[in-house]
């Protein structure tokens, strides 16, 4: 069995008919393989649409600087407090798809960030999610402030006035 094949794209730019909001969604092209069927049906689990939004979440961030890795050296880490799916289309091995994400709002200790899953031969959504991330701090296990320059950089489309120093 196969794995999907995910690799960020920095040219791919979701089609106006996706409705992103987000000037600059980080992009990734995806070829789901037969490791993530279903196994009562002959299609692509929905277990694997949550895999696909964490890793993008991760190769954005990734693409960023913020790699787990990183992370958790420095004692912190982005936790999920809370993942809303809503599966759209059946998707099969080999589909070619685009998976779109973004920060649309942030405050002190946690971002939420959305993510298209479009499959551009039909013009269809996939899968759209929202994932509330918390930002943990290690060592207590409680929420963390997000640092200053890790918020800039994830360019969210709203932020709270509580996320800067005053």
């Amino acid at each position: 069995m196969n794995a999907p094949e995910m690799r960020p794209d920095a040219a791919l730019r979701p089609p106006a008919e996706a409705g992103v909001p987000h000037p600059r969604p980080f992009g990734i092209r995806l070829r789901p393989g037969d490791a993530g069927l279903s196994a009562a049906v002959a299609h692509v689990s929905n277990v694997e649409y949550v895999r696909w939004v964490d890793r993008a979440a991760e190769l954005h961030a990734d693409a960023l600087g913020h790699t787990r890795h990183g992370m958790a050296a420095a004692g912190h880490m982005w936790f999920v407090a809370r993942h809303e799916v809503d599966y759209r289309a059946e998707a099969f091995p080999g589909d070619e798809l685009e998976v779109f994400t973004w920060v649309s709002s942030m405050e002190r200790t946690t971002c939420v960030r959305e993510t298209l899953v479009w499959r551009g031969r039909d013009g269809r959504a996939v899968c759209r999610a929202r994932t509330r991330w918390a930002f943990v701090d290690l060592g207590t296990r409680r929420p963390a402030r997000i640092p200053d320059a890790m918020a800039a950089s994830l360019e969210p489309l709203e932020r709270a006035p509580c996320t800067s120093r005053s």
